[in-house]
């Protein structure tokens, strides 16, 4: 929260119900309730805006710069309601419950059924930040018909409460909110306790300050917001219901929430229709064409020793399978994130037979880890220890994916290729993205790899999905980029010799696909690091 300069009214005699010292913890209290809801109110908006929209960095800048700006606008504004300060708190912390409250749910519906979020994004963060900035003025005119002290220590008492209450909304919305509720009922339920905190100050501590008619207009107000967003509550597992139809079709049949991301998948039911696995709202996997973009992943990097695989990425074990049709691959480690998505591959009777089953192979063991850690600590199986690692990550434009995409996480991988190993990466579109394509190439060849950048394009009908690609068949790519590369020199773009057969033309069509990407190559980029990440959202 973001200290304001308060200044003091003159003291006035009140009725009170309660003695001086038990009316200013009850103030005390209501502000360290305000401040909690305060900041889920943004830090729903910050991860919902990440997801809806991605680079959570840009969409934090966002949330926070526009809302610390709005917070000074609405202390101004503030000064005109001091003079009726019990009325007006009650009225804005009704406002603020509402609009906190239903944030998530508008903000989820403009994404959905708008397609543009943006603009409800900023209008959520002025509109809270206003109302959040009111508050402070107002409860420290409150506080002193409580207090004898001066103003200095009254002001510091107030932010003391109000940065105690933002650290325990901090702390309450991952670890309490967010895994239980979920982001659009924790923020209906913190509009509901925000709203009560409110009304239970106002209308009983200073109650006896205000008309009939305030008094009955303030309750009306609140028990309106509290039905609203009751309402809202009741209507929530509908209303997500309703949504996913509208954003990923008819044929939704599974939805779940793992402890890493949001987990949808369509398809591949009675109507038979091409199975399409959504990881945070993208589109990460289609059964239309996933085998081009995976056997252009995997198989240039099978020429040479592959006995020792390791794949970093891929729970949906579709690279997985692609590794285990060669018969010589002894053993394929695979680094998941998510266990819930190797869940789903494994179990799920239309994604386990995408991927051939990949997972009842005993030559692949899978580990639940980030990959970064787990190359940097004792599970990277010491140097040398694989002769082909296969880096299928999502996008490197998306923030959470820098990291894996850096100079350091390249060097890591470096380190457990076995002399002569070959890393695949998928890099994202050179067509749609140059920079952030050819940004990877520089990253790599900073970590001392030798890179044979390379591209793979889809066939007459041209791409259904990718890795982080729109839906309804309406690629923002028509081509997927990839680097394969090793320590000290440049590998061979060759066909593979007694090579299993492919479904696509892809690794044949290779060659050509190598001098297109070079017609997009952009010179002078410079490395991607982890303190200087180089890649756009």
């Amino acid at each position: 929260m973001v200290q304001q300069s308060v200044s003091s009214p003159p003291q006035s005699e009140t009725r009170l119900p309660v003695r001086a010292g038990a009316g200013r913890f009850l103030i005390l209290a209501v502000v360290f309730v305000c401040a909690a809801c305060g900041l889920v109110y943004e830090l729903e908006l910050v991860a919902l805006a990440s997801y809806l929209i991605g680079d959570s960095v840009t969409q934090a800048s966002v949330v926070l710069s526009v809302m610390v700006f709005a917070m000074g606008v609405g202390s101004l504004l503030a000064k005109r309601l001091r003079c009726r300060a019990a009325f007006g708190f009650g009225l804005l912390e009704a406002a603020l419950a509402l609009l906190g409250g239903c944030s998530a749910l508008v903000l989820y519906m403009s994404f959905v059924w708008v397609g543009e979020s943006r603009y409800a994004l900023v209008g959520f963060s002025l509109a809270i930040g206003v109302l959040i900035g009111a508050e402070i003025p107002l409860l420290m005119t409150l506080i002193q018909r409580f207090s004898r002290q001066d103003a200095e220590g009254t002001v510091a008492d107030l932010f003391a409460a109000d940065y105690v209450g933002a650290l325990v909304g901090g702390l309450a919305f991952p670890f309490l909110l967010l895994p239980w509720l979920g982001q659009l009922m924790g923020a209906l339920v913190t509009g509901a306790v925000n709203a009560v905190a409110g009304a239970a100050l106002v209308l009983w501590l200073f109650g006896r300050d205000l008309t009939r008619r305030s008094r009955r207009l303030l309750l009306a107000v609140n028990v309106l917001v509290l039905a609203v967003l009751a309402a809202a509550a009741a209507g929530v597992d509908d209303f997500e219901r309703a949504a996913r139809r509208a954003l990923y079709g008819d044929e939704v049949r599974i939805a779940l929430h793992t402890e890493v991301q949001d987990v949808v998948l369509t398809g591949a039911g009675e109507r038979r229709e091409p199975l399409e696995l959504y990881l945070d709202g993208r589109l990460r996997v289609s059964g239309r064409d996933e085998f081009r973009y995976h056997e252009a992943l995997v198989h240039p990097a099978m020429r040479g020793p592959h006995g020792r695989v390791l794949i970093l990425g891929g729970g949906d074990g579709l690279a997985a399978r692609e590794v285990l049709r060669y018969r010589d691959v002894r053993s394929v480690t695979l680094v998941e994130l998510d266990p819930g998505v190797v869940r789903l591959a494994r179990t799920d009777p239309a994604l386990a037979a995408l991927n051939g089953h990949a997972y009842d192979d005993p030559r692949l063991r899978e580990v639940s880890a980030d990959a970064f850690s787990w190359l940097r600590g004792a599970g990277g199986g010491g140097a040398g220890a694989y002769d082909v690692v296969i880096s299928d990550l999502p996008n490197p434009g998306i923030t959470a994916s820098t990291k894996l995409y850096s100079e350091e996480f390249y060097g890591l991988a470096s380190r457990v290729l076995a002399k002569g190993g070959r890393l695949a990466v998928h890099a994202g579109s050179p067509t749609a993205e140059p920079r952030t394509y050819w940004t990877v190439d520089a990253t790599l060849r900073a970590a001392g790899f030798g890179t044979t950048p390379y591209r793979a394009t889809g066939g007459p009908s041209g791409f259904a999905a990718g890795p982080d690609r729109v839906k309804d068949g309406r690629p923002a790519a028509r081509d997927w980029g990839f680097e394969l590369a090793a320590v000290g020199a440049r590998p061979a773009l060759t066909p593979i010799p007694d090579a299993p057969r492919l479904r696509s033309s892809a690794p044949a069509l290779l060659g050509a696909g190598r001098r297109e990407v070079e017609r997009t190559r952009v010179a002078g980029l410079p490395a991607s690091t982890l303190v200087h990440p180089r890649y756009g959202g």
